[in-house]
């Protein structure tokens, strides 16, 4: 069943990038589908939304263009007693909105600025996560900006939520996390300025309730973190702005494999000075898995990136960087313990052999000891996901993985969706979106989350292409306001 591919390859022409046409282009219109076809059946017992949110920009970029410069696009699958409708919308950003009234772009990206400079204005694009806090879905930017609230339904902007932040200067991180047992929402804040990194606690009414300075040695760009039922795990990489980039006001990554990697581990409510550095090997974290308390050990699964290495087993620095910066992923499933009682610190690869990335997993277990995590397989040299794959993180096993074609598609972030009635950790659902780019078809689909390795246990076929994306959430129906 084909669905026609209905976006010009290449909207704003060739001089902009690799990520702005091909497969990476735009889709220049929104859309509300249901009645759509569907080979399989959609289960029952699968009832709430799948969201994804990602960059596609309306006008030609000001220069080279970077995925995180485009303006978030958000697209939904809402599951309601077995009627489905699947939606896509821009968020109504300021910025977005700015450049609605002149029709052309406003803003300069990363190839050609830094975040708050005032003669070339960033955009803040709310393109990177998206996750469910307090009734609404909350949109965040990789370079921390202001979350903007969504409905999760009809995917309209509520706007911006300065109640999250302490000042109109502040920000958030992409990746905040949600403890569903208190509502609570966890985040932290970075700057190239002292002290350079800030936490934040925002309660279930939506209200901050604690924000205090982390102190890092200097500017660093940090991009995940983790709670667990008492505390929280910030990071300090050493991936930093290179200094004469940034003095020439220039975004340049670089990476230093002569400093470690530190993890710091501070209580949920803590002061400045309660939190604990724990240091590991060189490397970048993109994205965590999960983390929770053992005893005394606090325990974190997350993608470790592997850093690059010359013919002779030193470390690369610089090709690191590159990879780093231009989205180039090589990432293995990684371990990380530290003893809060002894200081004691260790970290275990947990599968040697795939590339992985982009985890999802049950979030009612967000901060407790979770056994089931979903990811993708990565290709390392652009941002595609080839397949999707079920791990067992506490022995590393690859226990299912699927694709409909490791050369042709292009999957989106999935998901773990609950059954109605859960009977255990993995009783449900996954989501994810798939574009084949041989068959020209655009696909949602659905597994069940025991039995992955069996395919979709239902494909429903869109009339339009949808992007490569970043990242994705799963709202339950008693999530939704």
């Amino acid at each position: 069943m084909n669905a026609p591919f209905d976006q010009q390859e290449a909207p704003f022409g060739e001089a902009f990038g690799p990520f702005v046409t091909g497969v990476f282009a735009p889709v220049l219109e929104e859309w509300q589908l249901d009645q759509l076809p569907v080979e399989g059946q959609i289960p029952a017992d699968l009832n709430g939304v799948y969201l994804r949110n990602g960059p596609n920009p309306r006008f030609a970029p000001k220069g080279m263009y970077h995925p995180f410069d485009g303006d978030g696009m958000l697209y939904s699958a809402h599951f309601d007693r077995g009627h489905l409708v699947v939606r896509n919308k821009w968020v109504r950003t300021e910025a977005w909105h700015r450049e609605d009234a002149t029709q052309e772009a406003c803003y300069w990206g990363i190839h050609q600025t830094l975040k708050g400079r005032l003669d070339r204005p960033m955009k803040d694009s709310a393109n990177t996560d998206v996750i469910g806090h307090a009734g609404a879905a909350i949109a965040t930017w990789y370079l921390a900006g202001v979350p903007y609230r969504i409905d999760p339904v009809t995917l309209e902007t509520l706007g911006p939520q300065p109640d999250y932040l302490p000042s109109d200067s502040a920000g958030m991180s992409a990746h905040p996390k949600v403890d569903e047992e208190t509502g609570e929402l966890m985040y932290f804040n970075y700057s190239d300025q002292w002290p350079y990194m800030w936490y934040g606690v925002v309660n279930a009414d939506r209200q901050l309730t604690h924000h205090v300075p982390i102190e890092l040695p200097a500017n660093r760009l940090p991009h995940d973190m983790a709670i667990t039922q008492h505390y929280s795990i910030l990071h300090d990489h050493p991936v930093f702005h290179d200094p004469e980039a940034h003095a020439a006001g220039r975004h340049k990554i670089v990476f230093d494999s002569n400093q470690a990697t530190r993890l710091g581990v501070i209580p949920r409510h803590g002061a400045a000075d309660s939190i604990r550095w724990f240091e590991f090997s060189p490397a970048f974290i993109y994205h965590v898995v999960n983390a929770w308390e053992e005893g005394d050990e606090v325990v974190m699964v997350a993608c470790r990136y592997m850093p690059a290495r010359h013919e002779d087993g030193r470390y690369d620095d610089a090709r690191t960087a590159k990879m780093i910066g231009h989205l180039m992923m090589d990432a293995r499933l990684w371990r990380y313990r530290m003893n809060l009682r002894t200081g004691a610190c260790e970290e275990q690869c947990l599968d040697a052999e795939h590339n992985i990335e982009f985890p999802g997993f049950n979030t009612a277990f967000t901060g407790r000891h979770s056994q089931w995590a979903y990811l993708v397989d990565h290709d390392p040299n652009t941002l595609r996901f080839t397949g999707v794959c079920k791990y067992n993180t506490d022995t590393g096993e690859r226990v299912a993985e699927w694709s409909d074609g490791h050369e042709d598609c292009w999957y989106s972030e999935p998901w773990f969706a609950p059954a109605d009635q859960p009977n255990g950790e993995d009783h449900g659902y996954v989501i994810t979106l798939l574009w084949n780019d041989r068959s020209k078809e655009q696909q949602l689909q659905v597994f069940d989350a025991q039995a992955l390795g069996q395919g979709p246990i239902a494909r429903v076929f869109l009339p339009h292409r949808i992007p490569p994306g970043f990242h994705a959430c799963w709202m339950k129906p008693s999530q939704i306001a």
